[in-house]
C-alpha cells in the first residue's frame, strides 16, 4: 500500500485520536512546550537586547556569544542535562531556551540599533529620560525587528521541540521516535507533517502580529515625538 494512503488512514482511524497518547493532547504538548520555552527566552533575552541595544555595552560579546550558542547541537545539549537532571521535563526546556535566546536577542539589540539617532536625539531635546526615550521611542520603532527575532524562536522551537520525545517526553516528536522504533511509517511521516503544518500556522499568526503590532507601535513613536 502507498504510503500516504497509510498515513491517511493512520490519520482517519479514531484510535488516534482519543486519550493521552492521541493526536490532540501530543498536539496540546507541542504547542505547550514551544510556548513555555518562547516566554522564558523572551524573559531572558528582551531586557538584555533592551539593555545592549540602548548602551551599546558589551556589543561584540553578545554577537559573538549568539553565534557561538546557535551553533551548539540541541540534541547534544539535550542529552547531557538528562544526564545531570535526570529524565523530566527541565532538560527539555533547557535545551529549547538556548536554542530559543539567540534569535531573540539578536533581534531586539538589532532592532534598538536600527533606530534613527536624530530621533533619539529629537526625544532627549524634548525633556525625555533615557527611560522614557528607550520604552516610548526606540522600543516601538525597533519592534519590527523585536517580534521578528520572536517569530524567528518560535518556528525554531516548534521543529526542534520534537526531542522532547527522544527522551520519552511528550508532544509531537514521540510520534517520530515511536514510529521509529516500530518502523511505523505513516505514524512518523504523520508526525512530521504535523510539526510542519504547526509550525507554518504558528509563523502566519506571529506574521499577522507583527504586521498590526508593529504598526500601531510606529505611530505611537511617530506621536511621541512631535
Amino acid at each position: 500500500m502507498n504510503i500516504y494512503v497509510e498515513t491517511w488512514n493512520w490519520f482517519t482511524d479514531p484510535v488516534h485520536w482519543s486519550g493521552v497518547y492521541g493526536i490532540p493532547h501530543r498536539l496540546f504538548e507541542h504547542v505547550e512546550y514551544t510556548l513555555l520555552t518562547v516566554v522564558l527566552a523572551a524573559a531572558i533575552a528582551v531586557p538584555l537586547g533592551l539593555w545592549i541595544g540602548h548602551t551599546g555595552r558589551f556589543r561584540q560579546i553578545a554577537v559573538s556569544g549568539t553565534g557561538a550558542m546557535r551553533a551548539l547541537p540541541t540534541l547534544g545539549l539535550l542529552t547531557w542535562v538528562v544526564l545531570w537532571q535526570g529524565v523530566n521535563l527541565t532538560p527539555v526546556i533547557i535545551a529549547l531556551v538556548v536554542l530559543a535566546v539567540p534569535p531573540v536577542l539578536a533581534g531586539t539589540y538589532s532592532g534598538l540599533e536600527s533606530v534613527n539617532p536624530q530621533t533619539i536625539d529629537a526625544a532627549r531635546a524634548m525633556g525625555m529620560t533615557e527611560w522614557q526615550t528607550l520604552m516610548r521611542v526606540e522600543v516601538p520603532l525597533a519592534m519590527p525587528l523585536i517580534i521578528g527575532g520572536i517569530r524567528s524562536a518560535l518556528v525554531q522551537v516548534v521543529a526542534t521541540a520534537t526531542v522532547a520525545g527522544y527522551v520519552g517526553m511528550g508532544g509531537l516528536g514521540r510520534f517520530l521516535f515511536d514510529g521509529i522504533a516500530l518502523r511505523d511509517y505513516p505514524q512518523m511521516l504523520g508526525g512530521s507533517l504535523m510539526v510542519v503544518l504547526l509550525a507554518l500556522v504558528l509563523d502566519g499568526l506571529c506574521a499577522a502580529a507583527q504586521r498590526v503590532v508593529s504598526g500601531e507601535h510606529v505611530r505611537l513613536a511617530a506621536n511621541a515625538t512631535v
